[in-house]
């Protein structure tokens, strides 16, 4: 299916019935799904819950498209360890009706909130990173080209400051100054409490930019955008390739993402989002503690939490910080390196997400393979969720031959790392 045939919905159609309303239908579905001529395959998991062995359906299929950029065009926006919009959009159209809220504690770069949004739903998010807002919240309301062009015309480009010389390793000194002088609009329209939505979605796009693997990106070649390595390295990388940063035009760029960005932006589009966004509540804290949402007020959660000593966002989002004015060290992420303090992590959560989910609804928990797929996580998940008053129901495996980001990372698919989106449905009582 091409992006733009993707159906959107209205927030006024909140009457329609959910496709399924209990978890035996949903399973029903499953066993009988079909992708491209391929049946699903049904296996049974055991989880070990207060030393009680529980069998759960395990369903293995391709249940959506390995196809990159399949998806709503705003969607377009890179961060690490992110799952495709297909993911919660399979959950969000069977589990749930128009106008209902779809909540994802641990946000990212806000690809359910987005596609919940887009579906007519109401969208809630939570983060303990800062940048999570930064990147999610001007796609809910995004300015129109003209708007951004002209923003980007009235900037003081020879404006930058200070200039920090050790990003040298990234920037040719003309981008760099150019970076720098965004930046420092930037800040002080938000210190002045003058940021408007524009400036926002500018701020989105050049965080989106700062590095990259190709002349798109504002940097000489480096790691993908969603990964920003030290000085030190980026340092050695140039050596080894012999290179030295480039000019890059930063407005030019800017100007070029937000178009393609945009491209699936129509007026229907806008005003689905526009009243989904009215309703929307985006917070930046731990996922444990969301006293600000609502007890029982949530209709679905997809979610997909950090992975047992995997990513280390923190190191990630250094580059990212810096420009959005952010100290990555007052950002506590949760990055277990051991399976019982994961545990204990995902145990507060889900104490949390039972308290404001509606009872009879449902969580879609995606984790994955880890430690060379010998540690799979839904059966550290099972337990937590099972002790916060869940109800286990199925396992659903989405197996896939690849992905460009394995083929990027010179990984082989079925070998290294998560290689399969593994979600575990729970249902409140």
């Amino acid at each position: 299916m091409n992006r733009r045939q993707l159906a959107l919905f209205d927030l006024d159609s909140a009457s329609v019935p959910p496709s399924h309303t209990d978890a035996a239908a949903l399973l029903g579905e499953l066993r009988a799904f079909t992708w491209e001529g391929k049946r699903t395959d049904e296996q049974t998991t055991m989880a070990l819950v207060d030393e009680r062995r529980i069998a759960l359906p395990l369903l293995v299929n391709e249940f959506w498209t390995r196809r990159q950029r399949a998806a709503h065009s705003l969607h377009e926006i890179s961060y690490r360890a992110c799952f495709k919009p297909q993911l919660p959009r399979f959950f969000i159209e069977r589990l749930t009706a128009p106008g209902a809220t779809v909540y994802d504690p641990f946000s990212g770069r806000g690809t359910t909130a987005l596609e919940a949004a887009l579906l007519g739903r109401v969208p809630k998010a939570c983060d303990v990173n800062p940048l999570s807002r930064i990147l999610l919240e001007p796609r809910l309301d995004p300015p129109s080209l003209p708007e951004i062009l002209a923003r980007l015309n009235d900037i003081r480009w020879s404006d930058g400051g200070d200039v920090r010389d050790d990003l040298l390793v990234f920037y040719h000194p003309d981008t760099l100054r150019h970076i720098s002088a965004l930046r420092r609009y930037l800040l002080r329209r938000e210190s002045s409490g003058t940021l408007d939505r524009v400036d926002r979605w500018l701020r989105m796009v050049a965080v989106n930019r700062l590095t990259g693997h190709s002349p798109g990106f504002f940097s000489v070649y480096t790691l993908p955008p969603n990964q920003a390595v030290s000085i030190d390295a980026q340092a050695k990388i140039n050596a080894q390739r012999g290179q030295t940063p480039p000019g890059r035009d930063v407005a030019r760029l800017i100007a070029r993402k937000s178009r393609a960005l945009l491209a699936d932006v129509d007026e229907h589009v806008r005003q689905i989002l526009g009243r989904a966004g009215m309703r929307a509540r985006l917070l930046t804290g731990p996922a444990a503690g969301t006293a600000a949402i609502q007890s029982a007020s949530v209709d679905l959660v997809v979610t997909s939490p950090p992975f047992l000593d995997v990513v280390n966002y923190a190191a990630d989002n250094w580059l990212r910080c810096w420009f959005c004015g952010i100290d990555p060290s007052s950002v506590e992420i949760t990055i277990a390196k051991r399976r019982e303090a994961w545990h204990d992590a995902m145990r507060d959560v889900f104490l949390e997400l039972f308290r404001v989910l509606r009872p009879g609804r449902f969580v879609a928990f995606e984790v994955g393979e880890v430690i060379g797929g010998s540690v799979k996580l839904e059966e550290v998940v099972i337990p937590c969720a099972v002790s916060a008053g869940f109800d286990p129901r199925l396992v659903l495996i989405n197996s896939q031959q690849f992905t460009k980001t394995a083929n990027c990372w010179g990984v082989t698919n079925n070998s290294k790392g998560t290689n399969t989106n593994r979600i575990v449905l729970l249902q409140k009582p």
